[in-house]
């Protein structure tokens, strides 16, 4: 959960900075959110396989 704790506070960053108009800012704050959220997704797939083939095995 900590990766998308900080993949969250990476984008309101983002928001605030273009709000208030620091758009390269803005734009590495999104980028840097994106690749957390990137690798919280692929950490939460391998997890859900190893998590059904695990179950499988044990029925």
């Amino acid at each position: 959960m900590s990766l998308l704790k900080w993949a969250l506070i990476f984008l309101i960053l983002a928001g605030v900075a273009a709000l208030f108009g620091f758009g390269g800012m803005a734009e590495g704050f999104t980028d840097i959110a994106r690749v957390l959220f990137g690798i919280f997704l692929l950490i939460l797939l391998v997890l859900v396989v190893l998590g059904a083939s695990a179950y499988r095995a044990v029925t």
